[in-house]
């Protein structure tokens, strides 16, 4: 078993410096919240670390398959409950890909689906609270 740990630390207001893996960043609210907007909401960051997980298993699954892509981003979007606690209800990862030579679509369906059903523990988390979706884009 392996243990992760972060410290979150009270700056000021709504402002909290995270320490992770040596690493530092802020989270802060919206003024109307109290906030002064010095870094990111932490529900978005939980979108970023889905998309950060899956990502990484899809350069690796599509390097091993000789798949050459220029320019590969994930967009995420999350759809928030009204009632509080304000949870996703559903998420949805947009894959999205550029290659000169193209790309053979049955193997980045495959990496895809390799990470979400296999390999991206973040991925897992998440389909336990709401639904997760997928699609894949092809840009120019």
């Amino acid at each position: 078993m392996t243990l992760h740990s972060t410290d979150t630390l009270w700056l000021e207001g709504m402002a909290f410096e995270n320490t992770t893996d040596g690493h530092q960043f802020t989270v802060d609210a919206d003024s109307k919240f109290g906030g002064q907007d010095k870094g990111p909401r932490p529900k978005p960051l939980l979108l970023n670390s889905l998309a950060g997980c899956s990502g990484m298993d899809v350069v690796s699954i599509l390097q091993k398959m000789k798949q050459e892509f220029s320019w590969f981003n994930i967009r995420v979007e999350g759809q928030l409950g009204d009632e509080h606690p304000k949870t996703y209800e559903s998420i949805k990862l947009i894959y999205q890909f550029k290659s000169a030579d193209g790309l053979d679509d049955a193997k980045v369906r495959k990496a895809v689906n390799l990470s979400q059903d296999q390999y991206c523990g973040v991925s897992a988390m998440l389909k336990k609270a709401c639904e997760l979706t997928w699609d894949i884009e092809y840009l120019e």
